[in-house]
């Protein structure tokens, strides 16, 4: 049998470049604000919206009938 390792390997640069921006970029732009404010209000209306329709909702809930996950996630709109 082949010993797997558990020890991650560094992350790619690319992803390190992408979490620095992401913690270091200080936005200025009262536009720029206004305009992620703006995509997250929709973003949260359309996912509301979705939820009206049944092909979506069968999609959110759990796989196998009765799960319960005490530290998951909260899905706007759902119990």
């Amino acid at each position: 049998m082949s010993h797997i390792s558990n020890v991650r390997p560094e992350p790619d640069r690319v992803l390190v470049d992408i979490v620095d921006y992401v913690l270091n970029f200080q936005v200025d732009s009262t536009l720029a604000l206004d305009t992620a404010r703006n995509c997250l209000i929709d973003t949260l209306g359309c996912g509301l919206e979705a939820l009206t329709y049944p092909a979506c909702t069968k999609l959110m809930g759990p796989i196998v009938p009765g799960t319960i996950v005490p530290n998951g996630a909260k899905v706007p709109g759902t119990s």
